[in-house]
């Protein structure tokens, strides 16, 4: 294995970097949307992910459901329960991940809570994820300040390990959670919209691009992308923030948007709502 001092050479990671460069030479903002693995099937949820891809997803995450997923609002919430009781499971989450990784380029990025992690191992997680075609890791309920066995699995498997931060964050924290990204294989800060829960919202917030410009600050000489997330769903919400962050990320909306459609329409929908909110 690598030493934890140096970073993967040709690591997943640097498809995460690369997404972002390549958003930025083009003048535009990376387009993140989520989805849950397993939501509303694990053959269905697949399909699904490869229509984002094709639509002009720049990168995915994909969701691993919890039964206790702290930071999801009810809609996530609800796609996460189907899938636990359709059967979806961290392994078969990795499944999905090989069977979208096959058929697009788009970096992945696994997106669940820390404790099914733990139980399946830190180190045989990181290595299957890798494996499995998944370039980064966002863990909501992970505290920087934990997350060092989790750090140091993700950069020996070429993972980027992503942080969020919320608008309640002190100067320090953030300052903490640029050298913990500066350190490891790349990736981007998630940069949660508001405080709670994940939902769609009508509004941005209006401290947003401050609080964007006050993590720049921190970021801005380690040359991290910053990304926005947390009640996203509209184009121009997607224009408004890609014009002062480097990304943003969707999820309720497709979640709401594949619970209306029934699974004859739902890849043609996600795929012609991926366009409406591509700057591509």
């Amino acid at each position: 294995m690598e030493p934890t001092t140096s970073r993967v050479i040709n690591a997943p990671a640097t498809r995460i970097t690369q997404a972002f460069a390549r958003a930025r030479e083009e003048g535009r903002g990376v387009l993140i949307p989520y989805f849950m693995c397993g939501y509303p099937s694990a053959e269905q949820s697949a399909r699904i992910i490869v229509a984002a891809a094709e639509g002009g997803a720049d990168l995915i995450e994909l969701g691993m459901p919890f039964s206790d997923p702290l930071a999801d609002g009810a809609t996530i919430q609800h796609a996460g329960q189907l899938a636990l009781e359709r059967g979806m499971s961290v392994k078969g989450c990795m499944e999905i991940a090989r069977q979208v990784s096959a058929q697009t380029t788009v970096p992945l990025i696994f997106m669940g809570y820390y404790n099914p992690i733990l139980a399946y191992g830190v180190e045989r997680f990181c290595q299957d994820a890798s494996t499995h075609g998944v370039s980064g890791l966002i863990i909501p309920d992970l505290p920087p300040e934990e997350a060092e066995q989790l750090q140091q699995a993700a950069k020996q498997n070429g993972l980027a390990l992503i942080f969020l931060i919320p608008p309640t964050t002190p100067e320090e924290r953030i300052e903490r959670i640029a050298e913990m990204v500066a350190s490891g294989n790349g990736g981007f800060i998630y940069c949660v919209a508001l405080s709670g829960v994940t939902g769609e919202r009508k509004e941005l917030p209006s401290h947003l691009q401050g609080f964007i410009e006050r993590i720049r600050t921190h970021t801005q000489k380690y040359q991290i992308p910053l990304a926005v997330g947390f009640g996203l769903s509209t184009p121009e919400h997607i224009a408004t923030v890609t014009s002062y962050a480097d990304g943003a990320a969707v999820g309720s909306a497709l979640v709401t948007l594949i619970d209306r459609n029934d699974e004859k329409t739902q890849i043609d929908a996600v795929r012609q709502y991926i366009q409406s909110l591509s700057q591509k």
